[in-house]
């Protein structure tokens, strides 16, 4: 009777630390759209964080969009990937979502229903640790058999 009343926890409680995910890769927002292509690929990411001078988060490129403005000659490969990125919404009205090692990973799946991935940072926002997709869910999922 009790299961009816609580709504079940697919991911038995797991956090965000235990997605084990790797160390998040970032890009200087001056960094040149070729060097930022090529690291993408050497890493096998889709998308990658950009950060300021003083590493906090601006925005993020989307590789394969980058890429195929670079193919069709609309981006010049020495151009800096600030030109190209997706800024970061910092408005009242879209309160910054905090993704730390220890949010719940049932509150990282309600954050990913609404964005293509999550910034999982320090406590104080000053450092990106990690990147979280769906997809490391649903990784997360088939390896524990939930």
């Amino acid at each position: 009777m009790l299961s009816s009343v609580l709504p079940i926890d697919k991911y038995r409680g797991a956090v965000v630390e235990d997605l084990q995910l790797p160390p998040a890769f970032s890009l200087p927002s001056d960094e040149s759209i070729s060097r930022a292509i090529e690291l993408a690929y050497d890493r096998d990411f889709s998308h990658i964080p950009v950060l300021n001078h003083d590493r906090r988060p601006l925005g993020y490129v989307d590789v394969a969009a980058l890429k195929t403005k670079w193919e069709a000659g609309s981006a010049n490969p020495s151009d800096s990937v600030i030109k190209y990125m997706t800024k970061f919404k910092r408005e009242a009205s879209q309160p910054y979502t905090l993704i730390t090692p220890s949010t719940p990973l049932t509150d990282l799946e309600g954050f990913l229903q609404h964005n293509i991935f999550a910034l999982v940072t320090d406590y104080d926002r000053k450092f990106v640790l990690a990147v979280a997709t769906s997809h490391d869910l649903e990784n997360f999922v088939s390896r524990r058999g939930i």
